[in-house]
Order: C-alpha cells, then structure tokens, then sequence
C-alpha cells in the first residue's frame, strides 16, 4: 500500500474514532447510549471474525460459541466467586483459547462447506449445553453480573461505560490490523489465497488456521465480558445461530479482511434495524432489501478491497 493510502487509512480510523467518542454529546439518553455500545461490542466480535475469515479464509458459522464461552466464564466467576469482572478477564483469554483449541484440532483439517456445517454444530452445542447446566443458570442464564470497576472507579454510568468499551474496541481493532501484517498475518493470507500453494512453500497450514482460530476465540471471548457487563445478565437466548450470521454478515458486508470496512459493516447491521423503526412491522424485510441491494451495488462489500499478499490491512 502506498504511502498516501496508508496516511489515508490513518486519518480515516481517526475520524471514525473520533466520531464514535463525540456521539455521546449529541445524543445521550439511555438507549441511545445502550444502542451504540451495543454496536461497539458487535464490532468487536465482527473484528474477531474477521480474523478467522477475513484474513484466514475460513468459513465460521458458529462463532457465537466464544462470544457465549466469554459471557458465561465472566458471569459466574463474578458471581459465584465474587470477583471483579475485570479480575475475570486473564481466565477468560484462557477458556476461550482453549476452548478454540478443543473445538479447532478436530475441524480445521476440513474445508470450505464441512467445515461450516461443523463450526456450525459446535455452536449449537454450546448453546444447548449452557441451557442444560446447573452452574450456568440452565435457560434463565446468568444474573446480578457487576459492572465493570477500575481501580475502585465505578464504570456502570452509561456514558463512562460507552467510552470504556469504545476505548477497549478500538485496541482491539488496531490489535488485530497489526496482528495482519505481522508474519503470521502474512501467512493466513497466504492460506486464504490458496492453501495448497501455501503448504507447498513450507507453511504449516494446520497450526496457522488453529492460530488464527484461537486469537479468534479470545477477541470474541473478550467481546462476551463487554456483553455481561453491560447487561448485567446472560441466557443461552443470547447466543443462537442467527448472532453468528449477523457477525457474517457485517464481515462480508464490509469486506472481508480489511479491518476499516468490518468496522463499517458492524456498525451499519448493528444500527440498520434500528434506523428503520420507523417502518414497524416491515423494519426487518426494509433491512433485509437494503442489505441485497448493497451486495448488488458494492459485491466486494462497503469498503473494497481485500488486503492481499504483501500489502497492509486497512
């Protein structure tokens, strides 16, 4: 990428950034400020899967699973163990990448539609399973999750609580642009493109996928402590396969594997329905016309341009 495009790119995510920390001074009643930090979240598990399927290639339809596994070990070790839920988070980095790990040795050696339909069935047992388990609060969930706190400082005002989460995406974001033009990052593009070609020069594709599949995990791991706490309250209701496609959704939407455009697409599923309230009873089959015109106009998504070999994720 040229000099020009990446200083392009730079101001770009600055404005957006700052956009999203100037939002609460035009609007700032309660659901406007429990929407937008809901599209902060969604953001956040869209970048996750960006990871897995934009600069990996690899087709995920149940990647709800960690955004649940990262919701649930933060609601009960909160509640049952009477920790901050931000002493919750070095466990949750954990469970989630080990819950990538048991879930990807056995998939990742599959392709392309085998390997969706089975992401898509560990999906639905974690689901299921949440909603069959004494500890996890069975199908009521979870309840009485604390907010977030930091050094004593109560964080569970609305407005503090967006601009922490707004703060904490946008690391996250910039975290995972860096982790694409590392020589990981390089890799999985690598893989993406063709990975019998990638394999034939020495790259050992297996342990790359499971690689990207766990740094996966963990952004959507994190994702799910953001959804506890600003709910305070989690049911395996939460978690169905539809979230899984929506995050799909925003990441073909805003192209896939360039981190400026998942941003746009999170943002836009995440706000769409709630833009088209006013049309009531068809405020989903609106959206639902808005996204295929989209996809008909801009079919490489809203923000063109994948990151290809050797160039850096915008």
């Amino acid at each position: 990428m040229s000099l020009p495009a990446v200083l392009n790119a730079r101001w770009i995510g600055w404005l957006g950034f700052a956009a999203a920390l100037l939002a609460p001074f035009v609007i700032a009643t309660p659901y406007a400020m429990s929407i937008m930090t809901s599209a902060a979240v969604f953001v956040m598990l869209a970048t996750g899967l960006n990871i897995v399927v934009g600069y990996c290639g690899l087709l995920d339809l149940g990647y709800a699973a960690f955004f649940a596994v990262g919701a649930y070990t933060a609601g009960i070790m909160s509640t049952r163990l009477d920790l901050p839920l931000l002493a919750t988070v070095p466990a949750v980095v954990l469970v989630t990448a080990g819950a990538g790990v048991l879930i990807g040795l056995p998939t990742l050696r599959l392709r392309s539609d085998y390997l969706a339909i089975v992401t898509l069935g560990f999906g639905e047992i974690i689901r299921v399973t949440a909603g069959n388990l004494d500890f996890t609060g069975g199908p009521s969930g979870i309840y009485g999750i604390p907010g977030l706190a930091v050094g004593g400082l109560d964080l569970s005002d609305p407005v503090v609580f967006y601009y922490a989460v707004v703060v904490v995406v946008s690391v996250a974001v910039v975290g995972a642009a860096r982790l694409s033009s590392s020589r990981l990052g390089r890799a999985w593009r690598f893989i993406r493109e063709d990975e019998d070609a990638a394999e034939a020069c020495g790259i050992d594709t297996y342990r790359t996928k499971l690689a990207a599949y766990v740094a996966g995990a963990v952004w959507g791991g994190l994702a799910g402590v953001l959804f506890a706490a600003q709910l305070s309250a989690i049911s395996p209701a939460s978690f169905t396969f539809l979230q899984s496609v929506l995050v799909l959704v925003a990441v073909v939407l805003g192209g896939q594997g360039v981190s400026r455009g998942v941003v746009v697409g999170a943002v836009f599923i995440a706000l769409g329905p709630e833009l088209l309230r006013d049309v009531a009873d068809y405020q989903y089959a609106a959206f639902g016309v808005l996204l295929i015109v989209i996809m008909i106009l801009r079919p490489r998504g809203l923000w063109p341009g994948r990151a290809g070999l050797g160039r850096r994720d915008a």
